[in-house]
């Protein structure tokens, strides 16, 4: 952590008319928190030094669209982007979200997880730079010359990969730009960033259209749990049902099938 605090190099170029132009692609408003996380990732690249930043926010909240602009910078710089997803589906959601807004300007993104095809092929190109931007899961940490041919990478739900993971990044691609992110950081990851190690920005303000979140708790209650989901129904919703024991489940199924 130290060699990337004292590495000192060229700050990526910011074409501002274009970046502005790709900004207007995106369909809602910045937050107030989203405006001032971006302002602070645009500083970390301009400052000639890594950037190490945690971006911790609820979901929804706007976390992948301040990532993707970030790739944006960097790819303008034609340097080149790694996105890590700790599931397929995460990962399939992040490739076909960097597809629509980085293809439109003619930036290619592949996908490499257990459901897409072609791997090694994506991989190869992405390691001789015609692809910009490889959106994968855990397995792209073990290609050294992968993380080496990463100028920024991006770790979504950091808490989902191990320490010697992260730290094995570093190992390969020291002077890399490392943007994590996360709803819910382990505490290794609040302490480095708290300390100043790392830099962290939070997203507290949720967007003009989220509702809150209403928690309740009860005793388990059978009436209750019925006159719950009639509720939620009848209002065209959807319920989502979680249990500690695996168990219950197949009691639970029977209960809410009869109600």
């Amino acid at each position: 952590y130290l060699q990337r605090q004292k590495s000192v190099g060229a700050g990526l170029n910011v074409d501002k008319d274009l970046l502005a132009l790709f900004m207007s692609e995106f369909s809602y408003v910045d937050t107030t928190d989203q405006a001032k996380t971006w302002s602070e990732i645009l500083a970390d690249f301009s400052s000639g030094s890594p950037m190490h930043r945690l971006i911790c926010g609820d979901v929804g909240f706007g976390k992948t669209e301040v990532a993707v602009r970030a790739s944006f910078v960097v790819c303008s710089n034609r340097l080149h982007v790694l996105v890590l997803a700790p599931t397929t589906i995460l990962c399939r959601q992040l490739f076909l979200c960097f597809k629509k807004r980085l293809g439109l300007f003619g930036f290619s993104v592949g996908h490499v997880s257990r459901l897409s095809k072609h791997n090694i092929k994506t991989m190869s190109l992405f390691i001789s730079g015609g692809v910009d931007v490889l959106v994968g899961t855990h397995g792209i940490i073990k290609n050294n010359e992968a993380l080496k041919a990463a100028s920024l990478i991006i770790v979504d739900e950091e808490h989902r990969f191990g320490v010697e993971q992260k730290e094995r990044i570093l190992e390969f691609s020291p002077s890399c730009h490392f943007l994590s992110m996360s709803a819910t950081p382990i505490p290794r990851s609040l302490q480095l960033s708290i300390s100043g190690v790392r830099n962290i920005s939070t997203l507290f303000s949720p967007p003009i259209s989220r509702k809150p979140v209403i928690t309740n708790i009860y005793y388990f209650n059978k009436a209750l749990v019925k006159s719950s989901v009639y509720s939620e129904i009848s209002r065209g919703g959807q319920v989502y049902v979680v249990d500690n024991s695996v168990d219950n489940v197949l009691f639970l199924f029977s209960f809410l099938k009869d109600c």
